[in-house]
This record gives C-alpha cells, sequence and structure tokens, in this order.
C-alpha cells in the first residue's frame, strides 16, 4: 500500500478498507508515514467524513497502537465514564464511588485539565499525599479490594492518538468528528472498558457550542461503541453556565463531597445520580434507569458513598480525615466578592469567561506543563435564573496572588448577563443516546 493512494481515496469520497486504516495508523505511529502525510489525509477526513465501520477501525487500530489495560481479572462488567470536559465538571469524583459503592467496579483513567476544563488527576491531587501514578498491579488489586481506583493515564497509551491529536492541532483538523470521536473512544477501549458512558458537554463552556454539534459527536461515538462491541450510552448535558457553583480543584473536591453526603447543588447531584444509574444499567446492576437512581439516592442517604470515596484516598496514599473534614483541603490566602450592578434577573452566566478567570488565578494550565495552584477559584453564590439586586454577592473569588485576583475579578464581572423578567429554564440534560 501507498499512503498518497490512501490520501486520493478519502480526498475523493470513496471508503477505507480495514486493511488500509490500520496500514496508516502503524505507520504514523512507527514513523514510517510523514506528518504532512498524515496531515493531508485528517484534512481529507475533515472535509468527506468517515462511515461508522471506518471510524470503528480507525478507533481499534488506535487502541491497539500501544498498552492495553486487561481488567477481566475483575467481577462483573466494567463501566467506563468520560466527559468531553467543561467549568466546574467535578462528576467523576461523585460518579465514581457512588456507583462503586452499588457495586460497579470502576478502575478509570483520568487526565490532567488544560485551559478551563479542569483535569480529574489534578482536582484528586488536592487529598495531600494521593498518588495518582499507580503500578498496574496496585490499580487492578485496588479495585478488587475496594471497587475503585482513578489515575493518571498510562504513558504508553494509545500512542497513534497523541500522535494524531497533536498534528490535528496545528492543522486545522480539530474539529473532524471522526476523529474526535475515535480519539475518545480508542483511550477508553484499550482502558479495558466492557461498557462507556459518555456526557457530551454543550454551550458556552464546552468544546461543541450547539445542540447540533454535540447530537452529531454523541451519535458518532455511540455507534463506534456499536461498531467495536462496547454497549455505549451517551448523554448530553448542558454547559452553557459552570456545572454547580465551585469552580477549582480543592473547591470542586469539597462540593463533590457534599454531594457524596447530599447537600450537593441541584444540578451536580441531577446529573451524578443521572449518569450513575445509566452506569448501573449497562453495568446490569439494575434494569432500567429509575431502579438504578433509587438505589443511588439511598447510597448518598446511609452515607456509603462518602465513605466510598473516603476509602479509595486512603488507599492511594491520602488521608481520610481530608474527606470528613474537608477544611483540610488547600485553602487561598484572599478573597474578594463580586457584586452584582444592577437588579435584575441573571439571564446568563458564560461558562467560558468563568473558566477564562479561574485560569488567571492559576486553577487550569495554559499549557501542559504549567503548575497550578490547587487551592485558588471561584465559587458562585447565584445561578442563571435567579432573582438579584444591585450590590447583592454574585460569586466570591479565591486567590494567592492579588494581582491576579484583580485580573481575575475584571473577567468575571463580564460573565453575566442581567435581563428585565426571569428567562425559560433551560434543561440540564437535553438529551440521551443509546444504541
Amino acid at each position: 500500500m501507498r499512503m498518497v493512494d490512501i490520501i486520493a481515496k478519502k480526498r475523493d469520497g470513496h471508503d477505507l478498507t480495514t486493511e488500509e486504516i490500520q496500514f496508516l495508523v502503524t505507520g504514523y505511529t512507527d514513523g514510517s508515514i510523514p506528518d504532512y502525510q498524515m496531515s493531508a489525509w485528517a484534512m481529507a477526513v475533515l472535509l468527506r467524513g468517515m462511515t461508522p465501520r471506518e471510524t470503528g477501525d480507525l478507533t481499534l487500530a488506535m487502541a491497539a497502537s500501544g498498552e492495553q489495560l486487561d481488567l477481566s481479572s475483575l467481577p462483573g462488567i466494567k463501566v467506563d465514564k468520560h466527559s468531553t470536559g467543561g467549568v466546574g465538571d467535578k462528576t467523576t469524583l461523585v460518579v465514581a464511588p457512588l456507583v462503586a459503592a452499588a457495586g460497579i467496579p470502576v478502575a478509570k483513567m483520568s487526565g490532567r485539565g488544560l485551559g478551563y476544563s479542569g483535569g480529574t488527576i489534578d482536582k484528586l491531587e488536592s487529598f495531600s499525599g494521593f498518588q495518582v501514578e499507580r503500578s498496574r498491579e496496585q490499580f487492578l488489586r485496588q479495585v478488587q479490594e475496594i471497587g475503585v481506583s482513578v489515575i493518571g493515564q498510562s504513558g504508553n497509551l494509545t500512542p497513534a492518538d497523541k500522535k494524531l491529536y497533536a498534528l490535528r492541532d496545528v492543522t486545522a483538523t480539530v474539529e473532524a468528528v471522526p476523529l474526535i470521536a475515535s480519539s475518545i473512544m480508542s483511550k477508553k477501549i484499550a482502558a479495558g472498558a466492557d461498557a462507556i458512558l459518555l456526557d457530551v458537554k454543550v454551550g458556552s463552556g464546552a468544546f461543541m457550542k450547539t445542540l447540533e454539534q454535540a447530537e452529531t459527536l454523541a451519535t458518532a461515538m455511540v455507534q463506534i461503541g456499536k461498531q467495536v462491541g462496547r454497549k455505549t450510552v451517551a448523554v448530553i448535558s448542558d454547559m452553557d453556565q459552570p456545572l454547580g457553583y465551585a469552580v477549582g480543584n480543592a473547591l470542586e473536591v469539597q462540593e463533590a463531597i457534599e454531594t457524596l453526603a447530599g447537600r450537593g447543588p441541584r444540578d451536580l447531584t441531577e446529573l451524578a445520580l443521572s449518569i450513575g444509574a445509566h452506569m448501573l444499567v449497562l453495568g446490569e446492576l439494575v434494569t432500567d434507569v429509575e431502579e438504578g437512581r433509587a438505589r443511588l439516592e439511598e447510597i448518598i442517604r446511609t452515607g456509603q458513598a462518602v465513605e466510598k470515596l473516603a476509602q479509595m484516598v486512603e488507599a492511594q496514599g491520602g488521608s481520610r480525615e481530608d474527606v470528613y473534614d474537608p477544611s483540610r483541603l488547600p485553602s487561598a490566602s484572599l478573597s474578594l466578592e463580586i457584586k452584582a450592578a444592577q437588579d435584575g434577573y441573571i439571564a446568563a452566566i458564560d461558562a467560558e469567561t468563568v473558566g477564562h478567570a479561574s485560569v488567571l488565578l492559576g486553577a487550569g494550565r495554559l499549557t501542559k506543563e504549567m503548575p497550578i495552584d490547587l487551592a485558588v477559584g471561584i465559587v458562585l453564590a447565584k445561578k442563571r435564573g435567579e432573582k438579584v439586586r444591585a450590590g447583592e454577592v454574585l460569586a466570591t473569588i479565591y486567590a494567592n496572588d492579588d494581582h491576579l485576583l484583580q485580573q481575575a475579578a475584571r473577567e468575571l464581572a463580564g460573565a453575566y448577563t442581567y435581563s428585565a423578567e426571569a428567562a425559560m429554564d433551560q434543561p440540564l440534560i437535553y438529551k440521551t443516546i443509546v444504541e
């Protein structure tokens, strides 16, 4: 085979064979296919698209390009969860221990944050001593013993995707849906999942800005799941405003603990219960989401959810006392209240602007190498649709540097839009897509 022929074939709108897709993934991974040819192929995919079969073949080829985790030693159906990322999205911190307490083994590899999309691994490091780097044996043994472990992604997981992802970023092909979908799903499959729950965010604080875009991506990923024999469900959820009230690492951990204890924000609680219920159905522990939700609500009510998080933190080198006393978590030295500029209703809180303000404080990264400040962030006092009076507190900023605090305050003030009347509420979950 010749790469130039494969590029031309896709350029002209034809389907590639399984063997051709395997050839290009193998060749790009081992360096025999250069960047300039792979970038030409990626542009052809952006313009011409791929069929579900092609996208499934690409996903499996990228999953097989490096290390693959074998979870067969763990009992039951292993259900993985992935979010496309957003502002204040601490759902994994709630869902992982909650679902594990119900009896579904959660062996999860998560990433670090980049930009305003916070990473679960960074947030977990708010627990002093928490170890995110674990050997395969430690990882599997912990899941066998307590039912849950969340660790950093293996360095050799889907190397083909790592190379292609970096190339897409500099060749204007990031938006190619088959490449986004196969990138996400290849990592989930390489991580050993039997079934996959996808939380696809839509709105100002998400990669997908419109419902149509989010639906296209969600459908593509569910189709990949079907193609490669993994039961897959996608939930499309709102990211036009931050999820919950807290944005920032230790602040989000505190809010996640409150949610596991039954005292969390309504939107975060609702999303976690919905996602968790679908995971219980995928794991064949319950027959429908209503039964799953009822079981999870009972686990929260009895304190089992918080205890499961405490067990995970302790097993990975942290202190369970941090879970039962979140005041021990990192805290900032400075704070500033942002107040309403006028009377009225909050018509919108631009999630992307809130996210940018948190990055200014040091809660997120602009490059992968940047250190982050676990203590800083923003806690909202009001959400979309609520009535406010001029001078009333909208949010509190927490910082360790006064210059950065003032920069973030100016940014955050621009996130709010007011209206004379209460706007119609937007749904938290727009749609659920199944096979």
